[in-house]
């Protein structure tokens, strides 16, 4: 099988390369990104582009499948970029899938696709819970756009496999120089951030949601690029839930102690911030985090995916690549992606800048 991978680079395209390298019945993969990395893996060939202006069609020409992962979140202050990416990109993959006779597509979609919770903060939602986002997040706008793309490919194309993977959030410790640089900016203090020693945890009391490791997610696509058979969305999440309580204790151990705070107060810190150009995260994100419903994953769990981590030892493995300032060897991951004492990203407005 030749899988072509889109966003190679980047945070879950790292570890599905490092899973398809693994795979037997993986004979080539094509490492599509921005920016390719200076070293090579045996069975991987790389290819620099953008999906905005590459001949797709030419990539994919010969492929057995394609893995879309390629997505932008930065420049958060330039919505006319990001669409481009997220929304044309995706639309110009599909025409390219169709052109080149490609017969599996996997496209990464989001648990951001789904409309708000149901309110019961116990139930999880099926891949038939409405695809509406959040309309105050610009990403959860993006994915919403890109899944009614997928639909009309789906009408028009039945011949092609299309398979869409909604996770939650995604970490490993070699995206945290990545995460700090899209969510938090340059001038978060890494020294300070101290797992395990952090005794006091302000946080909404409403806050629930899903973290999964980048690893779990990539042996996810593994398993739908392996199965003839896997089509349409799979959640892909791991339990236990991360609630107040949960993240005060993986912030402070067990004497971690969550202080509730209220949510629209976090709200209009954010707000501030952002307008302040002091990070580069704007509040539709708090709103999503708020917002977004439990995932149930028994679809996923019926290809065989059993996540080796759970929430908090996932959230646990990001502070601790936060606080070591920890990074990869692919550009999008690099520890100095930001420039030299991350004055790129000062340069750049914080979050004006890819």
């Amino acid at each position: 099988m030749h899988v072509v991978v889109l966003g190679a680079t980047g945070n879950v395209g790292t570890a599905l390369v490092r899973s398809l390298v693994a795979e037997p019945q993986v004979t080539a993969i094509t490492g599509f990104a921005r920016r390719a990395p200076e070293h090579t893996s045996p069975g991987v060939t790389w290819v620099t582009g953008d999906v905005r202006d590459h001949d797709l069609a030419g990539l994919f020409a010969g492929a057995d499948a394609v893995v879309h992962l390629a997505w932008r979140i930065q420049p958060s202050r330039r919505r006319d970029v990001t669409r481009e990416t997220d929304v044309g990109g995706t639309g110009r993959v599909l025409e390219a899938v169709a052109a080149a006779g490609v017969p599996v597509l996997v496209h990464a979609s989001s648990l951001a696709a789904y409309g708000p919770h149901p309110g019961d903060p116990t139930l999880r939602v099926d891949e038939g819970w409405p695809t509406v986002g959040i309309s105050t997040s610009f990403y959860s706008r993006e994915k919403v756009a890109a899944e009614r793309l997928l639909d009309v490919f789906e009408r028009r194309h039945p011949e092609v496999r299309l398979v869409r993977l909604r996770p939650a959030l995604i970490f490993q410790r070699s995206a945290a120089q990545e995460i700090r640089r899209y969510f938090l900016g340059p001038f978060w203090p890494s020294a300070l951030v101290r797992p395990g020693r952090i005794p006091v945890a302000p946080l909404p009391p409403a806050l629930r949601f899903q973290a999964v490791h980048a690893d779990d997610v990539a042996e996810a696509y593994r398993l739908v690029l392996l199965d003839a058979d896997a089509r349409g969305a799979y959640n892909v999440a791991t339990e236990p839930v991360l609630t107040p309580r949960r993240i005060a204790r993986v912030l402070g151990g067990p004497r971690g102690v969550p202080v509730p705070v209220p949510a629209r107060a976090l709200r209009l810190l954010a707000k501030a911030t952002w307008l302040g150009r002091a990070q580069p995260t704007p509040p539709g994100w708090l709103d999503l985090a708020m917002d977004s419903p439990l995932l149930s994953t028994d679809r996923i769990r019926g290809l065989g995916w059993a996540p080796v981590h759970d929430g908090p030892e996932v959230l646990l493995e990001l502070l601790e690549g936060l606080r070591d300032r920890a990074g990869g060897d692919t550009p999008p991951l690099h520890p100095d992606a930001g420039g030299p004492w991350r004055t790129g990203e000062v340069r750049s407005g914080v979050g004006g800048g890819a």
